[in-house]
């Protein structure tokens, strides 16, 4: 999971360029929607309760509609690396979400390792990045997509106790695309078809198929087996993924800064590991 969506972060950035961020994820949403409704009723259509339908339309409306609204519309307006910075806050959000829930008390130890790895994150992107200005409205709507991705994680333990991660992720994407979907109407029919190159549809694809698809259900089964904290704590991970991606195929300079940062945010998340696994997390994972 974290290796896709290290490598995702640069592949979107890049296709930005040619093709309005609104159109991009409406097409690899309709395209993750789909492939997940098929399996769901492939597998077979679960029964759900009234309040198993408000709770997912809560999630999908929270965790994909509002989310990528903020996520994309800040991607395309602050740079790679304020992006990167704010995003690797979320295992903290999602610890201070739990704790106020209620699913896991967040330990000492564990704070230790979160606060590790969030400065090895400063050390690997934030040395680079430059807040406000231009970029203030982007990475206002990047620290919105973190608040989302908290309550998103969090709010889904109850359904994840009796659903699998498949009907969960799926049906919640399905909820939050169909209402984004519209928003890209005008940018969709305005879009110049001959002059986009073929490597950005099969960047919609990748994007889609991996980074929303099999990265997501992987999430999803992580949390529903281990607990929101030690699945969050590994998307520390993920810039530096980007970076390493981004010096193997860009050329990007690696730093003795981002080289402390990537021990740091390794020993945060081994930290992390080690004091889930010393005290069981409140909520035990559900049978499958």
């Amino acid at each position: 999971m974290v290796f896709i969506w290290g490598s995702n972060f640069s592949l979107v950035k890049a296709a930005l360029v040619e093709i309005p961020h609104h159109s991009f994820n409406a097409l690899r949403l309709c395209i993750a929607s789909a492939i997940f409704l098929v399996a769901i009723l492939a597998k077979g259509w679960p029964s759900l309760s009234r309040a198993d339908w408000l709770r997912l339309a809560l999630l999908g409306i929270i965790g994909h509609f509002v989310y990528q609204l903020c996520f994309m519309g800040g991607l395309a307006r602050t740079t790679a690396s304020n992006s990167s910075l704010l995003l690797g806050c979320s295992p903290v959000a999602v610890a201070l979400a739990s704790g106020l829930a209620g699913h896991e008390k967040v330990s000492r130890a564990q704070w230790i390792g979160a606060g590790l790895s969030v400065v090895g994150i400063y050390l690997v992107v934030g040395t680079g990045a430059h807040f406000g200005g231009a970029s203030l409205t982007g990475d206002s709507l990047t620290m919105g997509a973190v608040v989302c991705w908290a309550v998103y994680t969090v709010g889904s333990r109850a359904l994840l106790d009796r659903l699998s991660p498949l009907v969960v992720t799926g049906l919640t994407m399905a909820i939050g695309s169909v209402l984004y979907v519209p928003l890209a109407f005008s940018e969709l029919a305005g879009l110049d078809v001959a002059r986009i190159h073929a490597w950005v549809w099969i960047a919609v694809v990748c994007s889609s198929v991996l980074a929303l698809n099999v990265a997501y259900l992987i999430w999803y089964t992580s949390v529903q087996r281990i607990g929101n904290i030690r699945t969050a704590v590994y998307s520390n991970v993920t810039p530096l993924v980007a970076m390493t991606v981004a010096a193997v195929f860009l050329g990007e300079h690696i730093t003795w800064a981002k080289a402390g940062g990537a021990a740091a945010i390794l020993l945060g998340v081994v930290i992390t590991r080690r004091a889930t696994r010393r005290r069981p997390t409140t909520d035990p994972p559900a049978e499958e």
